[in-house]
């Protein structure tokens, strides 16, 4: 997964230009994806030592990554049991098919039946114990009469030649005792978890979930249902990313909007620094008059620079006080593809969280399109039934509306001026 993504993002840039403190990079000096992506793996990786783990019972641990590998406790299936509904055989008895042999007691799932006796065919459920001396199943279907008799009546039953093993689960088939059931880092969702089940686990050590404190910044920023006053908006860029990142398996802070104030950022972040694993804002990295993150974090080990993605260039990276911080920009789709490109894949890599996206390689597009002139972009799209895309909205990093219509982010590579079929190089579902 790391390398297809590698693959797809790693975008032209320079490669040793990491970025500056409260300073921009030349438009020219673009850091490129898999480089800064290698900055936020870096600025994370402490956070795996020592490993934080906690046992949690099966039903709580949906969505979250197993901390070490399990081993089947026992066989799956347990015991040999019957596939179909029908007669259980020894097999030389059905030799040239069609004879007729007496139908024994009837084995319904749950039974311990006893030891097959030659000439007979006994009813049994699917599911259900294989007596001794069995080997075979023939389904009722098969049968003549093709269906089971009333109880307590003495009948025959005519049966097809059937080979031994026919219709029949082997204990341990699907997984042996000692086998590998689920291997650590594996993110639990319902299949996964109905396997343990099956296995009669009840309990899963499983990774802590990361906190993350997130903050928008921005003057002109209002918290959704307060009165829309002229030049104000309301904060999309709290709930997109608290959003995706409940659904990444994270534990989340919401801090709220924080003015453009570098003072009152500053204070609000050492106010949790006790208490949180990781740090991301939206808003206030750019190269404006008012960006409160980059003057907040200018006594910081935190790095700014432009990375070389349309939308989401302006980024930042590095500690507050210890703590790791992400810095994205403030559009809305900027934030989207921010968290998409770089802090989902790497929760998914480092920690294995849930909800990993998945890439597409080189879907045919349903219309033509525009790429962009300055930086490889990522355009929402929809996938259709037929693998076809087609592009959702502009470029713009504000189109809220195109995003919440896509199903795909769709890499456009740069240096494609003009337009038509076929034009990017891969998808991402998200």
């Amino acid at each position: 997964m790391q390398r297809q993504e590698e693959q797809l993002t790693g975008l032209a840039g320079n490669r040793s230009g990491l970025g500056t403190i409260g300073k921009s990079l030349p438009e020219h000096e673009h850091r490129s994806v898999s480089v800064h992506r290698q900055a936020i793996r870096d600025v994370l990786f402490p956070l795996l030592t020592p490993p934080r783990v906690e046992r949690i019972p099966l039903m709580q641990a949906m969505g979250r990554g197993l901390a070490e590998t399990i081993h089947a406790p026992t066989n799956l299936p347990p015991f040999t049991n019957s596939q179909m509904d029908g007669y259980a055989v020894r097999s030389r008895d059905t030799a040239g098919g069609q004879g007729g042999l007496r139908v024994a007691a009837p084995i319904p799932a749950g039974a311990v039946p006893a030891p097959l006796v030659g000439g007979t065919a006994a009813q049994i459920m699917t599911g259900a114990l294989i007596p001794d001396g069995a080997d075979a199943v023939v389904p009722v279907e098969r049968a003549v009469p093709n269906h089971f008799p009333p109880p307590g009546l003495d009948r025959t039953v005519r049966l097809p030649e059937i080979a031994a093993g026919t219709y029949i689960r082997s204990a341990g088939s699907d997984i042996a005792t000692g086998e590998c059931a689920l291997s650590a880092g594996t993110v639990l969702g319902p299949r996964q978890l109905g396997l343990l089940a099956a296995l009669g686990i009840t309990e899963v050590v499983v990774n802590q979930k990361l906190t993350v404190l997130l903050a928008t910044t921005g003057d002109e920023v209002l918290e959704p249902g307060e009165k829309l006053a002229l030049g104000k908006i309301y904060d999309a860029n709290n709930t997109l990313l608290q959003s995706s990142m409940l659904q990444a398996g994270l534990n989340v802070i919401r801090a709220g909007i924080v003015k453009d104030e570098p003072g009152a950022l500053s204070k609000l972040l050492r106010s949790h620094t006790a208490h949180v694993d990781l740090i991301v804002t939206s808003g206030g990295v750019s190269a404006g008059a008012y960006e409160p993150v980059r003057q907040a974090m200018i006594d910081h080990d935190v790095e700014f620079s432009h990375v070389a993605i349309q939308p989401g260039g302006p980024q930042g990276v590095g500690t507050f006080e210890g703590i790791p911080v992400l810095a994205f920009p403030g559009n809305p789709v900027s934030c989207f593809v921010s968290f998409e490109m770089f802090l989902r894949p790497l929760l998914s890599e480092m920690f294995a969280s849930a909800h990993t996206s998945t890439l597409l390689p080189r879907p045919p597009f349903a219309s033509p399109d525009v790429t962009p002139k300055k930086a490889p972009g990522f355009r929402r799209g929809v996938l259709s039934a037929d693998g076809t895309i087609r592009l959702e909205g502009g470029e713009g990093s504000h189109l809220l509306g195109a995003l919440a219509r896509s199903n795909v982010l769709v890499h456009i590579p740069r240096g494609n001026f003009g337009t038509g079929q076929g034009i990017g190089s891969g998808g991402m579902a998200v």
